[in-house]
């Protein structure tokens, strides 16, 4: 098994918890002194009151929450926050109001969930030809509907 290192940076910081053992994503949790209320197309930053030591080769990647963003249409304004291994600033939490409605966030609600997950940094060499594939230049919907 493998841990992370987790720094709380905030009283009542709540460290990340699987929701089943089988869950891909670790819940994390707002950590705030009072409600923060999203407008409908607006984006708070939300306090995760952590900071974190990720391996290097590895990344944080953060994802919505489905019932979060289905339900209340609250979702990751970047659609996926990237945390790099050599962050060690607080997470936060981007969180965009998708719907038509005002949405409240109350301290200790789960506000996304994060997939720690090996990350390759490959050198980038300009090359004059590229191989041939089958799809070729194939753009966006061009292997079928």
């Amino acid at each position: 098994m493998n841990v992370i290192q987790v720094k709380k940076v905030r009283q009542g910081a709540i460290l990340p918890v699987y929701g089943t053992s089988g869950a891909a994503g670790a819940d994390l949790f707002a950590c705030l002194e009072e409600d923060v209320s999203v407008a409908p197309g607006q984006t708070v930053f939300v306090p995760t009151g952590l900071s974190m030591a990720i391996p290097q080769g590895c990344a944080g990647l953060i994802y919505a929450r489905s019932g979060l963003a289905c339900k209340r249409g609250l979702a990751p304004a970047n659609k996926v926050g990237v945390i790099d291994s050599d962050y060690r600033g607080e997470i936060m939490v981007a969180l965009h109001n998708h719907g038509g409605e005002s949405q409240t966030v109350s301290n200790g609600e789960r506000i996304a969930q994060m997939v720690i997950t090996p990350v390759l940094t490959p050198a980038y060499a300009e090359a004059e030809d590229l191989d041939n594939t089958q799809r070729g230049t194939g753009g966006f919907g061009s292997t079928g509907v």
